[in-house]
């Protein structure tokens, strides 16, 4: 019964007589500075969350999930035996073999380095979307023995090649000859052109037939080594694992995570910055609560004392003034969340509708390859940044109530 009174009593405060509309304007704008500060903070890590998602499903287009390689860059004898030995597993939706080396492409004078990947076109749909990222021909056009070549499209550009040409592809072994050694040349047609929409993969990937593959680079081995699709793709650390025991050390296992470590890290790294930065708006719009109740204890030192003199505790009186400041802050909070979530899901079609206002392109797609502006809500981070914020508006009314609680109902009362 006691705490019911106290509730009712902290609210009855937070409304304002007529002669101090000062302290409620003051509650609305501590209310207003948490909200807006988590509708702040909601919306930066969504849009933060949807440039990491689009990153990592652009990186994956032409990445798999685990990869199985030779030893110390060594070939695999029998890719399909690999293929065998994981066909029972659920987890994965799709495997093919690869051949991997670094050439260089010329022609008509234009010279780059790229990196080359040997396919088994019938396979590599299952463990890439590069069959769905052609503009031009399709992987079936890669047959064995035609050694047709199909480049990313800013390295098709750079060469000034178009799908029909003749290019020439030098491998990094070597020929002797009676005139001496002489890099290995062969001439390939481009037979179709990709564009991924990652600066990586569209100027300095070539794809061409494992089998022509391996006759260029002269490779030991049937493959360089299985590629692997899973279910799901954040399963690909503890599956590495799994797999690792099963071969039994006989070939290298690597998954996603490991090959692009730190730049998945650096990205994760900049979050937890920009969540740390934008939580001090939540702190400083905690200390407008501070203020507020410091101002109402002021305010209401003669109600302190009499309620005091009819029989309350100190213990009481604390918690009077912390319903007064949870209700200010557990309402900024809501509205806080309920704006964030708002605004973030709506956060693309309000970018389009400013840059038509404007007549301008925030992300121009000649510059970056992510040209819109992505959004993507996670609850577990809003679940985060609600429980901290209603903790620390919490935490700052333990100040105003223990000086409320400690009020000399005679000090008070002296001059009244």
């Amino acid at each position: 019964m006691s705490l019911v009174v106290e509730i009712l009593i902290g609210l009855r405060y937070l409304r304002a007589k007529r002669r101090n509309h000062f302290i409620s304007f003051i509650s609305l704008i501590s209310m207003l500075g948490i909200a807006l500060a988590i509708t702040l903070l909601i919306t930066v890590l969504s849009v933060m969350n949807g440039f990491q998602q689009e990153l990592r499903d652009r990186i994956l287009v032409m990445t798999s999930h685990v990869t199985v390689s030779g030893i110390n860059g060594g070939g695999i004898d029998d890719w399909r035996s690999i293929i065998d030995t994981f066909s029972d597993d659920s987890d994965i939706t799709g495997s093919a073999p690869y051949v991997r080396g670094q050439v260089m492409l010329s022609h008509a004078g234009n010279v780059n380095a790229a990196l080359l990947r040997g396919i088994l076109p019938e396979l590599e749909s299952s463990v890439s979307a590069a069959a769905d990222k052609m503009m031009i021909g399709k992987l079936s056009d890669l047959r064995s023995g035609e050694f047709g070549l199909i480049l990313g499209v800013e390295l098709a550009r750079s060469l000034g090649v178009l799908p029909g040409d003749r290019l020439t592809v030098v491998s990094p072994q070597l020929n002797v000859s009676p005139v001496g050694v002489m890099p290995r040349l062969k001439s390939f047609t481009l037979v179709g052109i990709f564009e991924v929409g990652m600066h990586e993969f569209d100027s300095g990937l070539a794809l061409m037939h494992i089998d022509d593959a391996a006759k260029l680079l002269r490779f030991k081995g049937q493959a360089s080594g299985v590629r692997l699709q899973l279910e799901n793709l954040f399963d690909a650390p503890r599956k590495r694992y799994e797999f690792s025991r099963q071969l039994a050390g006989r070939y290298w296992v690597s998954d996603w995570t490991r090959r692009h470590a730190n730049f998945f890290r650096a990205v994760q790294m900049e979050k937890t910055i920009m969540f740390i930065i934008l939580s001090l708006i939540v702190v400083v719009a905690a200390f407008n609560i501070v203020s507020t109740l410091v101002m109402v204890v002021t305010d209401k030192e003669s109600d302190i004392a009499i309620l005091r003199t009819l029989g309350m505790s100190p213990s009481s009186i604390m918690q009077v003034f912390m319903v007064q400041g949870t209700v200010i802050g557990g309402l900024g909070t809501l509205a806080g969340m309920v704006g964030g979530v708002t605004l973030a899901t709506h956060l693309e079609f309000i970018v389009r509708r400013i840059e038509q206002m404007l007549q301008t392109k925030f992300l121009d797609a000649s510059i970056y390859y992510i040209s819109d502006v992505p959004s993507l809500v996670l609850w577990g981070d809003i679940v985060l940044i609600c429980t901290m914020s209603f903790l620390v508006t919490v935490l700052a009314t333990l100040y105003p109530a223990w000086k409320a609680a400690h009020t000399h109902p005679a000090e008070a009362l002296r001059y009244e």
